[in-house]
């Protein structure tokens, strides 16, 4: 904001000497004069902070349907951990955790959702360790249910208070722009280590939805983008293309590979599409406040 101002100061102090020459050249030139410094400055405000109101509104909708459908995906999956279904559990395990991972931005900014949903192990103290890595550890390590009937209630009651909290979210400028990059993080520290799903081996699934949540804001702030810079808005756009046709290697029926049946060359691979995304990536917010 602080260089359209600059421009403005500018502009009116070009308007005030040329009102001084009107007196010998006619009011009609200085009255053109300052008009045409007002428009300039008013295209250089609006050239220098795109608006991004329907974008944030775009995303906050995304943020509420895709956390309507982890309500109803995470009531199977709580109801198989309840009934004791081992296989029914581990089955709709990730894919009901996806949806959290697309929408992790907006979960952080309403307070303790993160810790409570997704928290690994000595991540928290042993007593406040809850949500969907302590029932996994249970189906994967321990090979049963017992005694997860209440982590699973409490599991059921977070993310249905996170969705009621979601009425009242404002998605701002920064959280939209920073909110994609925060996902690529997110994969880099502890998805493409495999470190995630240290039990049931399925960070590609968490892989998968972090990259799908970064890939929607892109895609809601492309207009944007494309208007300001152009080059990096079809870079960006590539390398989503190079990642997601990399990810698409390791799909099996409705699923991804285990991520222990990757090789090393394979997150080698992984590793360097996202470094070649998030590169390009950084720089959409810095463009876009610029």
């Amino acid at each position: 904001m602080k260089a359209w101002k600059t421009g403005a100061v500018l502009f009116a102090a070009a308007a005030i000497v040329l009102t001084g020459c009107s007196k010998d050249n006619g009011g009609n030139e200085a009255k053109e004069a300052s008009a045409n410094g007002t428009a300039a400055a008013q295209t250089n405000e609006t050239s220098s902070a795109p608006d991004l109101t329907q974008a944030s509104a775009d995303y906050r909708a995304y943020g509420i349907e895709q956390c309507d459908q982890f309500i109803l995906e995470t009531e199977k999956f709580v109801k198989a951990v309840k009934d004791g279904d081992i296989d029914t559990a581990k089955a709709l395990y990730a894919p009901t955790r996806m949806y959290y991972e697309r929408i992790e931005p907006i979960a952080e900014s309403l307070g303790d959702f993160d810790p409570n949903i997704d928290a690994r192990e000595n991540d928290v103290p042993d007593a406040d360790w809850r949500g969907f890595h302590r029932i996994e550890k249970s189906l994967w390590v321990d090979n049963k249910t017992d005694g997860m009937g209440e982590f699973a209630d409490r599991l059921l009651s977070d993310v249905q208070s996170l969705r009621a909290l979601m009425e009242t979210v404002e998605v701002d400028s920064t959280l939209l722009v920073t909110g994609a990059v925060e996902l690529l993080n997110e994969v880099s520290s502890s998805k493409v280590t495999g470190e995630e799903e240290r039990y049931s081996h399925t960070d590609l699934y968490d892989f998968v939805a972090n990259v799908e949540g970064a890939k929607k804001i892109y895609e809601l702030l492309k207009p944007a983008l494309n208007a300001k810079d152009a080059e990096l808005e079809q870079q960006i756009g590539e390398r989503f293309t190079d990642l997601e046709g990399l990810l698409a290697k390791y799909k099996s029926g409705d699923g991804y590979v285990l991520y222990t049946d990757l090789k090393e060359a394979d997150t080698t691979s992984l590793s360097q599409a996202l470094d070649a995304l998030a590169e390009p990536l950084s720089q959409m917010g810095t463009i876009l406040e610029a």
